[in-house]
């Protein structure tokens, strides 16, 4: 890419993260919940994130169940963006360190199986995940020297880490 076209990325990103930032500032007062909005670019998308103070566990009613709230406001919010921009959106939400925790847990989750694997020589079939933990749990695999694979349908797609070849 030119820096040209990083710039113009990069304002897009910056676009992307203000818009969903109003959006969630408006949910957030219909809601009457507390909590700041952060906004950053990490890699090729826009990150938003829902922080408030270590007292407030409002903001874990956004998060819901496994997450399941998270990801619904995730979608809501990147609607709201494509609305305003007429572009899809890739934009990651988190809210009160959720994603950012469970990234964390997942990182791990694929450190082991890959070190399993490699114990082994056995291909791992892990439980079935949201495509954002397949991802996390893909590279931290591919990051271990290993490959994996998804398959199956959703709700019940599964990360498959691989032997090496």
């Amino acid at each position: 890419m030119t820096d040209g076209n990083t710039t113009d990325a990069l304002t897009r990103l910056e676009q992307e993260g203000e818009i969903a930032a109003d959006y969630l500032e408006g949910l957030l007062d219909i809601a009457d919940l507390d909590g700041d909005i952060d906004m950053d670019v990490e890699g090729d998308r826009a990150s938003v994130s829902i922080v408030g103070d270590s007292s407030s566990r409002d903001l874990n009613k956004l998060v819901g169940r496994d997450g399941e709230v998270l990801e619904a406001l995730q979608e809501l919010t990147r609607l709201a963006v494509h609305r305003e921009t007429g572009d899809r959106s890739r934009l990651m939400l988190d809210i009160a360190g959720f994603r950012a925790q469970k990234r964390a847990e997942l990182t791990e989750l694929g450190e082991k199986a890959a070190e399993e694997v490699k114990g082994s020589g056995e291909p791992i079939k892990l439980k079935p995940m949201t495509p954002f933990e397949r991802k996390v749990v893909h590279d931290a695999v591919a990051a271990a020297g290993l490959r994996s694979e998804s398959e199956g349908e959703e709700p019940e797609r599964r990360v498959v880490v691989l032997p090496a070849s």
